[in-house]
């Protein structure tokens, strides 16, 4: 049997040349082309496919409507498979796709549209409940979790790590300057520069702690946070 598929694209050119390039395929049978969120989600509705093939921008905003359609279909139609094609390489678009689970999703560049063995792969592993992220996106995403390592908390000297770990314990400053044989005045000064490092001296005292204590917990290893 054919992979049934709904193609979401709102240019014309590229919607046509997915059609013709998808017609010379025969183990797919594209069922229904649209143009928007709401009558892609009419047509999968309707048509009950296994695959969806969607640009990740298409009206009525333009801005992230494949993405929205995929975490919609989740609920929806959860054994239609959902191919986002996107000409941003941006880590933050793919790890939306798969907030809910990489099953049955797929993330690639729209350069892929001209490869159609990359593009019909994708449909299949999709429509099997497989998962693909295009190789570009990969390198994205490990360069952002490299830049998460490089993170505020480098700023910080020794003594502000330790400060930081102690109101990451829930410590009022008198506490913490018994513990690290400080003044009052010297745990003041380095949670100042704690926030002022961490960007958070426009928040309120309240909410700069609590900031600055998450800030930790997610990053720190919990062996330092003793």
């Amino acid at each position: 049997m054919p992979i049934r598929v709904v193609v979401g694209e709102d240019n014309l050119l590229v919607r046509e040349g997915i059609r013709q390039l998808l017609a010379m395929v025969p183990e797919v049978e594209v069922v229904a082309i649209c143009g928007d969120r709401d009558s892609l989600l009419a047509a999968v509705e309707a048509e009950k496919p296994n695959a969806v093939l969607t640009d990740i921008r298409m009206p009525p905003t333009n801005s992230d409507e494949g993405i929205e359609v995929a975490a919609r279909l989740r609920e929806t139609s959860p054994r239609t498979g959902v191919v986002v094609l996107s000409q941003f390489s941006e880590a933050a678009y793919a790890l939306r796709l798969f907030d809910q689970g990489a099953s049955g999703r797929a993330y690639l560049l729209k350069e892929r549209v001209s490869d159609p063995e990359q593009l019909v792969n994708a449909l299949r592993e999709v429509a099997l409940g497989g998962s693909v992220i295009d190789p570009k996106v990969v390198e994205a995403l490990i360069t952002a979790r490299s830049r998460k390592k490089e993170s505020a908390l480098e700023l910080l000297t020794p003594r502000e790590r330790d400060v930081l770990a102690k109101v990451a314990q829930g410590k009022n400053n008198a506490a913490i300057a018994g513990a690290l044989f400080l003044t009052e005045r010297g745990v003041e000064k380095h949670i100042n520069a704690i926030f002022s490092k961490l960007g958070l001296s426009e928040e309120k005292e309240v909410h700069r702690r609590v900031k600055a204590a998450l800030i930790f917990l997610a990053e720190e290893p919990p062996s330092n946070s003793r």
